[in-house]
């Protein structure tokens, strides 16, 4: 019996001619002509984090990081933004961290009660620094990131990423002006532990609140003022509306502040959004530093809402004098602590011997 054989459409010779061109390129058919797989974006990594700064200040000292951070991160990524206390106790931050009912935080080691030897030297630590740069140079140039790095290895499930600095620290008060170091006897004041445990030497009563209680505090007459922070933020958060006074005498240049991971969290975001996170993180150092080194200059000369008082320069040199037992007592408590202090001094001596514009 003879085969009928039927005429081939056009859809029969494209069809032919498109095998024809798959044999030669050495493809199957089957295999090329298969359905396409559906790609399904992944859901995006979500983080929470807390800072130690009330919502008026955490506008300037990390929403803008958070802010640039989630643009760049292109939908891979959102990191969620809460403010002191929002979550957790301040206090806690450390703890909740590293139970990983955080993602990450920001604050210094003293404020949230770090469990490591070195937390006495977060936040402000009397006449360690004079200048914002000290600390970047300290951590760059004289091995602060080695001791930093070294103590939270220690610590299970938190990574230390990055250590930067924030405003001087200056005394406001709200009815007391402060002309002696017999002033400060008595007075009860919001500050960072390690300034207060200083101060405390002269009479002075530290007090921990919430940081929005504060003001309130203030105005109730619960506080007699604050040892937290300088002119700028005073001013940005509303504190210079209530304070009258402020000490033109700045205990230390600095506050060391640091960013920290929950290492489970840290390892489940991939490298190039860890790169972006530590941009980002160097990105807010350098905004920092700007805005409060210029907001400083400006508010102490242009600032009418405080009059500036000032201790009687043979105090002064007392105060710098008693500094030193202070770090020396501090520089007993470990070897790591030792080191740090160590450290202070070799800077210090090295400052003074470069001599102007650093000293």
């Amino acid at each position: 019996m003879t085969d009928i054989i039927k005429p081939q459409t056009p859809s029969d010779r494209i069809l032919a001619s498109r095998r024809k061109f798959l044999a030669a390129a050495g493809l199957t058919a089957p295999a090329a002509l298969a359905t396409p797989a559906i790609v399904r974006a992944q859901a995006p990594i979500k983080w929470r984090l807390q800072t130690y700064s009330g919502a008026p200040l955490g506008a300037h000292v990390i929403k803008p990081q958070i802010d640039a951070f989630n643009a760049a991160a292109n939908g891979e990524m959102e990191i969620e933004l809460y403010y002191a206390d929002q979550l957790v106790p301040t206090a806690e931050l450390f703890r909740a961290l590293q139970n990983g009912t955080l993602d990450a935080i920001q604050s210094d080691e003293a404020t949230m009660a770090s469990p490591v030897d070195i937390a006495v030297f977060g936040g402000y630590f009397p006449f360690a620094t004079r200048f914002s740069l000290d600390v970047a140079a300290m951590f760059m140039y004289y091995g602060l990131d080695k001791i930093w790095e070294e103590a939270y290895a220690d610590v299970e499930n938190v990574t230390y990423l990055s250590t930067g600095a924030w405003d001087p620290l200056h005394i406001f008060t709200v009815n007391k002006p402060i002309r002696s170091l017999a002033d400060f006897n008595g007075l009860r004041v919001f500050g960072v532990p390690t300034a207060g445990r200083f101060l405390s030497r002269y009479g002075m009563i530290p007090v921990t609140v919430p940081w929005d209680d504060v003001e309130v505090a203030m105005r109730t007459g619960d506080l007699d003022g604050v040892a937290w922070c300088g002119f700028t933020e005073t001013y940005e958060v509303g504190w210079a509306d209530v304070c009258k006074y402020a000490l033109s005498n700045s205990v230390t240049g600095a506050w060391f502040g640091s960013y920290f991971a929950n290492t489970e969290s840290w390892k489940k975001v991939p490298p190039h959004l860890q790169q972006l996170y530590r941009t980002t993180i160097d990105q807010s150092h350098y905004y920092r530093n700007v805005w409060y080194w210029g907001g400083e200059a400006q508010l102490r000369v242009h600032g009418e809402k405080l009059e500036q008082t000032s201790l009687p320069a043979e105090e002064w040199a007392q105060v710098t004098k008693d500094a030193e037992s202070f770090w020396d007592e501090m520089a007993s408590e470990s070897e790591r602590a030792a080191k740090v202090v160590a450290i202070f001094k070799k800077y210090a001596a090295d400052q003074q011997k470069a001599g102007y514009p650093y000293r």
